[in-house]
């Protein structure tokens, strides 16, 4: 195979997506296998869940590297750039490093494809290779694997956990997992290994039954977030990252962090174990968890601006408390700025946003399977009497590092924008309002790209 240059090979890289059509882990098989079984030889925690297993797997990266492990992290889908997929002790490859094991991983999937085009690897499975490979190689101590999708026929579900994290269960991705709580959640607990130990988040009572069932039937031991913390938030751990649904998230990742028993580690500097108590540990790891785009809270041109990525209807949920304690803090309704991958996920996020925006900005993403502007704007309710604006990532971002004045300006500014109506103006809230930026992932990772 000839050589290629990196741009090339991440274009290549991207090219790849549509093998993905194949559902199944059978192709992944064939590579690792083929690789030497590289998903073998480091200890880890497998992680599934409609919502929250990227914000947990976060935590548990950072519980175990404040006990002085290197960590390996495997996540998707990226915001930025395709290397943030595969970290050890949060150090992404870069694009370089990408191009290099496509370098090496390429004949490997061309020797398999001659045997059989069906077992030609699909994007996710080269990144799943990638992460598998860089794991072993930077002697990691230990990985934390994210299910890409379901988990059941997931590529990362050939791995060998000490403890599988089964995070919420939700609709969504319903044309390949089910259309009823109880048929995703048995897609999700396809991750469960015999006797290997079960950590699950707050479910549905329908999941927490399927789950139980597959659980049991592989005598994987079971423990429940809810019957370890209870249903409040009083007992739950306290964590850096916004909004109550966080601290459930960090009491299952303490809950994992315990079954997967590593033993203490010196810390640098230290010559006779930790300086400090698990508990003390456990605390400040909970308070150094580093996950953008998570309700995230910018200042741009002196102002706020919050990046959230509640992408589907469980997550709409989560977006609504925010979006009223957003309210009650401030005293003022926020501008929502919202673009979203398909109307199943838009209408209950858009319900949501029309509860509590000042106004509303719609943007269509880049993504073929965006919904378009006119999409958008017919599924806002009825009652929304708010100002509805279509614009563009373009508009709302001129310049890198730069928001479209506008949103914060007089009345007389944005009119002769053509933009409509200025909101703080017709709100007659004095001080301009905060401006979320919410929906898919995806363009949460375009708006960073603005950012710069």
């Amino acid at each position: 195979m000839a050589d290629i240059d990196t741009g090339d090979s991440i274009q290549w890289l991207f090219a790849q997506k549509p093998r993905g059509r194949l559902y199944g882990i059978d192709r992944m098989r064939a590579l690792a296998e083929a690789l030497g079984h590289p998903e073998r030889a480091v200890p880890c925690i497998h992680m599934a869940g409609t919502n929250g297993k990227g914000s947990v797997a976060a935590m548990l990266e950072s519980i175990f590297r404040h006990e002085g492990y290197r960590v390996g992290l495997y996540t998707s889908p990226h915001l930025v750039y395709v290397g943030e997929r595969v970290q050890v002790d949060r150090q992404p490859l870069n694009d370089g490093q990408v191009a290099a094991y496509l370098h090496e991983l390429r004949p490997v999937a061309e020797q398999l494809a001659a045997q059989d085009p069906d077992l030609t690897p699909s994007f996710f499975e080269y990144m799943t290779a990638m992460a598998m490979l860089e794991f072993v190689r930077r002697e990691c101590d230990l990985a934390i694997f994210e299910v890409g999708l379901g988990g059941r026929l997931d590529a990362t579900n050939i791995v060998a956990p000490r403890v599988s994290v089964i995070t919420s269960i939700g609709l969504d991705h319903c044309e390949l997992l089910g259309d009823t709580i109880e048929k995703i959640a048995a897609e999700k607990a396809g991750i469960i290994k015999p006797g290997v130990p079960l950590v699950v988040g707050r479910v549905p009572s329908g999941a927490r039954t399927a789950i139980a069932q597959i659980a049991g039937d592989r005598g994987a031991p079971a423990t429940w977030v809810e019957d370890e913390f209870g249903a409040g938030h009083a007992s739950l751990p306290v964590t850096n990252l916004a909004g109550d649904y966080q601290r459930w998230n960090a009491a299952t990742a303490t809950l994992a962090a315990q079954a997967f028993q590593l033993e203490p580690r010196a810390m640098p500097g230290t010559t006779t174990g930790m300086a400090r108590d698990s508990s003390e540990r456990l605390a400040a790891a909970l308070q150094d968890v580093r996950w953008p785009g998570r309700w995230e809270c910018r200042e741009v041109g002196g102002r706020t601006l919050i990046l959230d990525t509640s992408h589907n209807p469980e997550g709409a949920e989560t977006l609504d408390a925010n979006l009223s304690a957003l309210v009650a803090a401030t005293g003022a309704n926020p501008i929502v700025v919202v673009g979203v991958l398909g109307a199943a996920r838009a209408r209950p996020l858009l319900e949501a946003i029309a509860r509590h925006a000042a106004a509303i900005h719609l943007v269509r993403l880049s993504d073929a399977r965006a919904c378009s502007l006119a999409e958008l704007r017919s599924l806002i309710p009825a009652e929304f009497k708010g100002p509805v604006v279509d614009d563009s990532l373009g508009h709302l971002f001129p310049s890198s590092g730069k928001l479209w004045e506008g949103l914060y300006a007089p009345i007389d500014l944005v009119e002769a924008d053509g933009r409509g109506a200025s909101p703080v103006a017709e709100s007659g809230q004095k001080a301009p309002p905060t401006i979320v930026i919410t929906g898919s992932i995806y363009l949460i990772g375009e708006v960073m790209k603005h950012l710069g």
